[in-house]
């Protein structure tokens, strides 16, 4: 599996762009990049999807690599203006992808909303770390099995959620509509997640809850919309009540 995997081919050339730029920056430092998220798992969408990469390395970064990844990123979002704040990139060490059960590493990462920061990454990323190891496209270096720690589907499922119950302390999060879209449609996966033991696109898991639970299928089929117009400006006001009961009525629904 590599490059030529990547169905759409204008990602796939900025896709390039961005690792062409980590191999100059960092050298056989870069043990891997790999590509996850509805690139690989269906459902991308040119004009509101984001491009996620997992970048794994030798080491941590130093204050010299992170001072020049984000003069790439910088770069890279002038030169391509509608994707300005649709990256993200995590930077992890091999032995941070091997021991977040127990502690917590360095890790750079630049996601939509955040410019590039180093944060601690641990035990709260095995969510993540299972989907790039059962979904994700290896793109550069050793195989993603190679370099990720195994997880089981219980594991996953377990601390999906844990994921889930936190959203209890979101809810003032939902004064914007595209944040509700978020939060319907995270819920919707987790429905899906915890219902199937697999993890889906937020497309397709939407669809699936607008059939499963009628009740909710119009908000959710909103949800979709909201989520493809998040560039427009629109009163969430008038729909922040829906989307925290919808949201309120998932986490009872997959944690009793």
């Amino acid at each position: 599996m590599g490059m030529e995997n990547i169905s759409q081919l204008t990602v796939q050339a900025l896709v390039r762009e961005l690792l062409t730029g980590m191999q100059r920056i960092l050298g056989g430092k870069l043990v891997g990049v790999y590509v996850f998220g509805s690139l690989v798992m269906g459902d991308f969408d040119e004009t509101v999807s984001d491009i996620d990469l997992l970048a794994a390395l030798e080491s941590d970064l130093n204050p010299t690599d992170f001072a020049a990844l984000d003069q790439l990123h910088n770069e890279w979002a002038a030169a391509h203006p509608e994707w300005a704040g649709r990256l993200e990139i995590a930077y992890l060490s091999r032995h941070g992808l091997q021991t977040f059960r127990n502690e917590s590493t360095p890790m750079g990462i630049i996601s939509p909303g955040e410019p590039f920061h180093m944060i601690e990454a641990g035990h709260d990323w095995l969510i993540n770390w299972y989907v790039v190891r059962n979904n994700g496209l290896t793109i550069y270096g050793a195989p993603v099995e190679d370099v990720i720690a195994p997880i089981s589907m219980d594991e996953f499922i377990d601390n999906v959620k844990i994921y889930v119950d936190g959203w209890r302390q979101r809810f003032d999060e939902f004064d914007r509509r595209p944040s509700q879209a978020y939060a319907i449609l995270t819920m919707c996966r987790a429905l899906y997640t915890v219902t199937h033991g697999q993890q889906i696109s937020k497309v397709k898991a939407a669809a699936w809850a607008a059939e499963q639970y009628p009740q909710w299928a119009e908000l959710i089929n909103n949800a979709v919309q909201w989520r493809l117009a998040w560039r427009e400006e629109a009163d969430g006001a008038l729909t922040r009540d829906a989307a925290r009961r919808f949201t309120a009525f998932a986490i009872k629904t997959i944690l009793g």
